[in-house]
């Protein structure tokens, strides 16, 4: 199998029938036609959008080429999961954590970090390119592809 863009889901809470939350249009990563709009936003064709029933501890793979997102939470208890999205190194995908052009985060959100937590909070981008590295001891120091070369021999 190769997929480039494949998204993890790890559930930490149940997710019943009826609770909402993670949801998708089967088959729908072999489609060739834009999810309707009206369908993006839950305002029709509902009958082609399955929410799954999961446990917590269930794993959800998808590819980001599946239509997918999140129904209204519903549950009696607070929705919880951990996201991990995988891509190849030379491409980056999703929304950056850290101040952008477009103000999608206040960058007074990074006035209080750490060097560490600001390390953490990086893009993925190829590692050809300089990246911060964070030791054992919390510290953060900056290396190469070139610098690991080199010391290689």
């Amino acid at each position: 199998m190769q997929c480039s863009l494949v998204g993890c889901s790890l559930l930490l809470t149940d997710h019943n029938p009826g609770d909402g939350g993670f949801c998708v249009v089967k088959g729908s990563h072999k489609s060739n036609y834009k999810a309707p709009i009206d369908m993006v936003h839950g305002k029709a064709h509902t009958e082609y959008v399955e929410q799954l029933n999961t446990k917590a501890g269930d794993v959800i793979l998808f590819s980001e080429g599946t239509v997918h997102g999140a129904l209204p939470w519903m549950g009696e208890k607070q929705r919880r999961l951990a996201l991990f999205r995988f891509a190849p190194a030379f491409m980056a995908y999703g929304r950056s954590y850290m101040a952008s052009e477009d103000k999608t985060w206040p960058t007074a959100m990074y006035d209080d970090l750490t060097d560490a937590q600001s390390a953490i909070l990086e893009p993925p981008y190829a590692n050809r390119l300089d990246r911060p590295n964070i030791e054992e001891d919390g510290s953060v120091i900056i290396t190469s592809r070139n610098q690991k070369k080199e010391r290689m021999g």
